[in-house]
């Protein structure tokens, strides 16, 4: 009983850092101010809101750790250029889609990294998401036609696999690699929902 209970204090301890971590994140600066706010909303979520059981594996690459967030920051800074050339450049406006994306891992702290990480790069924003059957819905900028929606799908299940293969457990790499099937069947083939005219 008192290993689970250190185990469970240690889960929590970890889902409360991240919280801050991802609080910060999304404010693009790690500040004083930052900090003390991010606990102060990691603290408010934690106490207040029902938050299911998350496992988490363990394992940790240093090398891929530092390579995802390396991407991540170029990802960023090549897409507010993109997205700066979408919304100046002459002509109608382009065509945005709601993309749904089928994740290959049920893991709840794999989705939630990558919904935040979705998030924190301009062009696309997690819209929905369907816990049971770990799919995403994102609205995404300029999908003039299926291979655009295609390549969105793309990001989104490479994004997936670098942070398993940073963070992942033995299972999780199994599923991104194919070795393994996941435990429930998929529930959609992947895309486009709707589209909309404008930038946003």
């Amino acid at each position: 009983m008192r290993q689970h209970e250190h185990a469970s204090l240690g889960s929590r301890a970890l889902l409360f850092a991240g919280l801050v971590l991802l609080w910060a994140m999304l404010w693009g600066q790690f500040t004083v101010l930052s900090l003390l706010t991010g606990i102060a909303v990691a603290a408010i979520v934690t106490l207040l809101f029902y938050l299911p059981a998350i496992q988490f594996s363990g394992r940790v690459n240093p090398f891929l750790a530092g390579y995802f967030f390396v991407r991540l920051v170029v990802d960023i800074f090549v897409a507010s250029f993109q997205v700066a050339w979408i919304v100046f450049k002459p002509g109608s406006p382009p065509l945005n889609s709601i993309v749904a994306v089928q994740l290959r891992t049920r893991s709840d702290l794999i989705t939630m990294w990558v919904a935040e990480s979705l998030s924190l790069v301009p062009g696309s924003i997690v819209v929905d998401l369907d816990r049971g059957e770990s799919i995403l819905y994102l609205h995404v900028l300029d999908t003039d036609d299926e291979r655009d929606v295609e390549t969105a799908r793309a990001r989104v299940l490479a994004t997936e696999g670098r942070i398993v293969r940073a963070f992942g457990s033995a299972h999780d790499l199994a599923l991104v690699r194919g070795e393994e099937e996941p435990a429930e069947p998929l529930a959609t083939d992947g895309y486009t929902a709707a589209r909309s005219e404008g930038t946003r």
